[in-house]
């Protein structure tokens, strides 16, 4: 997961949104989402969800090519 965290979080970076307004807007603590900005903590499914719906992303899986 370490490589979707990294994509979310340069998705959150370059949105141009507060991250109080993301916080109030998806129900992720502030502190979750510093902790999840800075690479200390990552983010349960369901947080990572709302996120991705508030950014207008989803996640879909999709078997490797061999």
């Amino acid at each position: 997961m370490p490589k979707l965290f990294d994509q979310v979080r340069e998705l959150i970076a370059e949105c141009g949104e507060s991250r109080y307004s993301i916080s109030k807007s998806t129900s992720i603590s502030q502190s979750q989402l510093s902790s999840f900005m800075a690479g200390d903590k990552g983010l349960g499914h369901d947080a990572m969800e709302r996120l991705l719906d508030h950014l207008g992303y989803e996640i879909q899986v999709k078997r490797k090519k061999s």
